[in-house]
């Protein structure tokens, strides 16, 4: 199995190589600090799994890189790794494109279980977390539609949702998306009618509620 790995730490990185070149079956063929790199990593390598941090500051999220690199390079299997084990980011992880999560706080044994399960084409879900899983795709199932608006925002508003609830100005979001101003204006003001918000506390006390400041 050729292997990426993507998380801002540094040790992190060498440490999972580490795990991973020491198993007979898998490699370990590049490394990312963030989801840009990740996925300049992943157009340079083509690697069968990507196993990719869900929080990586200052740069693009995990989750953002993950949406991306699945429209693009769709035999990539993602493995996303997390500090959160709550319902809400299991679903995002998923609906994103990703074939699983591990938690980082998990033993090695679990994140190789993980990976030899996703590359053979399989999802990884922590058990505990399944019975949670089912349960919302029923509830979603019985509905017609998902009741999170937070699920009609695209990718580039879900880019620049979070900066703006940072701090950044209009000019400093464009800047970074390499985008034009209007075009940042855009997309804020599709966030704030999808989201139903009225003005920038609230903007950043819904990012706050979804830990988007978190990325």
């Amino acid at each position: 199995m050729k292997i990426v790995i993507a998380d801002d730490h540094a040790i992190v990185r060498s440490g999972f190589s580490m795990i991973l070149n020491f198993q007979p079956d898998m490699e370990v063929i590049g490394t990312a600090a963030d989801g840009i790199e990740a996925y300049a990593a992943v157009a340079k390598n083509r690697p069968d799994i990507l196993v990719m941090d869900l929080s990586m500051p200052p740069g693009e999220s995990g989750l953002i890189a993950t949406g991306k690199i699945k429209e693009d390079y769709p035999d990539t299997k993602i493995l996303i790794l997390t500090m959160h084990d709550d319902e809400e980011y299991l679903f995002h992880i998923l609906k994103s494109g990703a074939s699983g999560y591990v938690l980082k706080n998990a033993p090695d044994e679990e994140l190789l279980l993980a990976i030899r399960t996703v590359y053979a084409g399989g999802t990884y879900i922590h058990p505990k977390m399944a019975t949670s899983l089912v349960r919302e795709f029923i509830k979603n199932d019985k509905s017609g539609s998902s009741e999170d608006p937070f699920e009609l925002l695209s990718k580039r508003e879900l880019e620049i949702l979070p900066l703006i609830a940072k701090g950044y100005g209009n000019k400093e979001v464009a800047e970074k998306l390499f985008i034009s101003v209007k075009t940042v204006e855009a997309h804020k003001a599709k966030i704030m009618e999808k989201l139903q918000l009225k003005n920038r506390p609230e903007l950043v006390e819904y990012a706050m509620r979804k830990k988007l400041l978190e990325f």
